[in-house]
């Protein structure tokens, strides 16, 4: 199960930023879930990189790939460069960009003015709220398939929880999210953003 990108969205029909953005609480998100991201990488071994994933058309090498792109397109876009490219899709070279990409957030001026992730030109807070949904999931994704705890603190899960359901009536529509799962709303934000975007919180492999 992927996430929604403008690349296939196209980024007219991408959805205003959630009530967080332009506010410190998406450096501090996106801070938060790269820092996730370094430590599960860290502990992908070479024997795990063909085992399944939450997301059926993703191996855990196939989303490190994914990751180490994505990665690549955030940090274009909270830098506002021309072009950046990954450097690698192993996991030293994704828990690398994932560390610079943390960086690339927190300057203040990274959330103003328009900026480009390689599909277009759009808003950057925009940027910065596709950021937090597709580290939100694919982070979660890559940590239970490797058998990685991941943990995120509710204001962060609650950045997600914003981010999947700003997204989620086109990426349902396109596929890129599966059917909503029920889940009382007393759980924790992550947990029902994962069931928002149809992934179960009990998934294993």
């Amino acid at each position: 199960m992927g996430t929604p990108s403008p690349e296939t969205a196209g980024t007219d029909s991408l959805p205003a930023p959630g009530p967080a953005a332009g506010t410190s609480t998406v450096p501090a998100a996106i801070a938060e879930l790269t820092d996730a991201l370094t430590a599960t990488v860290g502990a992908v071994q070479t024997g795990q990189l063909d085992g399944r994933t939450p997301c059926p058309d993703f191996t855990v090498g196939d989303l490190l790939g994914h990751l180490a792109e994505f990665l690549a397109r955030s940090q274009r876009a909270a830098r506002k460069l021309g072009v950046l490219s990954a450097e690698g899709s192993g996991p030293e070279a994704v828990a690398a960009a994932a560390r610079a990409l943390g960086v690339a957030w927190q300057p203040g001026d990274a959330l103003l003015g328009t900026t480009d992730m390689g599909f277009g030109p759009m808003p950057a807070e925009l940027a910065a709220v596709i950021t937090i949904q597709e580290l939100g999931l694919h982070g979660w994704d890559l940590a239970v398939a490797t058998g990685s705890p991941y943990r995120l603190s509710e204001p962060t899960g609650r950045a997600v929880l914003e981010a999947v359901v700003s997204f989620s009536p086109r990426a349902r529509a396109s596929g890129s999210y599966g059917p909503a799962l029920h889940l009382s709303p007393n759980a924790p934000a992550l947990q029902r953003a994962l069931a928002a975007s149809g992934r179960s919180p009990s998934w294993s492999r």
